[in-house]
């Protein structure tokens, strides 16, 4: 188990999005956060109180958690300077970055050293399954997106609270770093060999009872060339019994892609509803998740209308103003 209280470790993130790891953690598990490090350059801030290893230590903090997910997920040196600081002074680290800390030699003989624990979050626990596409009983509900970061994991999140608010039975089943930091256990589904991703997200939503959600947390998006895999290893894997899109209204471009334009929610709707009845012909679209952070309250609930309108789904920010909607929909099927 990772220890908690977390200092959040921000580092020299180049942007908010950057950071959104440490932000999950701080949006859904505020208690297990006593502050954050911030870099020289750092761009990003989750609204903490900005900490020195010293003043986090003693404000309780057990365990540094990198809360950046950087492009290629790796380590730089002025990284690593602080980490192996931390782990001497009696931090544990945790990580759910491709570059594994274990496999930085000075970082593990320092934690070794020090009897302190590297915790690897996406690191494949389990021997997954190859997919076979035999319907499960249950019930189970997947976020498709725009595009990469655009509020996936919060809508699946707000979505069970909701469902739990009214007496209905769900589960939210993580399937990324974040998700695994926020709930202590999921699928690191990026982390997964090809040909066992669907196999894994089976595994991750077995056999339930009838009347039983499972909330999938998404993750990439069929429009992002370069993450796309991951999402349609959801689709097949979860064979959803709902969609629900999400869409990140203010972006120019697609995350990391300056010469790609985000879809538009029909197309994520066509596309995404073709390629989940392949696994489950009775698959629906049941509403709009909008993430509206970067637009004031007046903008945002009139492009929420619009967007409801022209869709003909209800549309909510689920973080911003609640997703009681999204589990009435899911509810009325």
């Amino acid at each position: 188990m990772i220890k908690t209280p977390y200092l959040l470790f921000l580092g020299d993130a180049p942007d908010q999005l950057a950071a959104k790891v440490a932000q999950g953690i701080k949006d859904w598990r505020p208690d297990n956060a006593v502050g954050q490090f911030r870099m020289e350059g750092c761009k990003a801030d989750v609204g903490l109180t900005d900490m020195t290893l010293a003043e986090a230590w003693d404000a309780g903090a057990k365990t540094l958690v990198i809360g950046v997910a950087n492009r290629g997920g790796m380590i730089s040196a002025a990284w690593k300077s602080v980490l192996i600081e931390a782990v001497e002074m009696g931090f544990d680290v945790a990580s759910g970055l491709h570059n594994l800390l274990r496999d930085e030699a000075d970082l593990a003989a320092a934690a070794a050293a020090n009897g302190r624990t590297l915790h690897d979050v996406r690191i494949p626990s389990v021997k997954y399954p190859i997919a076979n596409g035999v319907k499960r009983s249950g019930k189970r509900v997947l976020a498709v997106g725009t595009d990469c970061s655009v509020g996936k994991m919060y809508t699946a999140l707000a979505l069970d609270a909701a469902m739990k608010e009214r007496g209905l039975k769900s589960s939210f089943r993580a399937t990324g770093q974040t998700g695994i930091l926020i709930t202590g256990e999921g699928v690191p589904l990026d982390a997964v060999i090809a040909d066992f991703m669907a196999g894994s997200i089976e595994y991750l939503t077995p056999d339930n009872d009838d009347d039983h959600w499972d909330i999938i947390e998404g993750q990439g998006s069929l429009f992002h060339v370069s993450y796309s895999g991951v999402t349609l290893a959801l689709i097949h894997g979860g064979q959803p019994d709902a969609l629900i899109l999400c869409h990140e209204p203010t972006r120019s471009h697609m995350r990391g892609l300056p010469d790609y334009t985000p879809p538009s929610l029909e197309a994520v709707r066509d596309v995404a509803l073709t390629l989940a009845r392949v696994a489950n012909p009775a698959c629906e679209v049941v509403g709009v998740s909008v993430n509206t952070q970067h637009m004031s309250d007046a903008d945002a609930r009139a492009y929420l209308a619009k967007v409801e309108e022209e869709m003909g789904l209800p549309a909510v920010d689920p973080f911003r103003h609640g997703a009681e909607r999204l589990a009435e929909a899911l509810e009325a099927l």
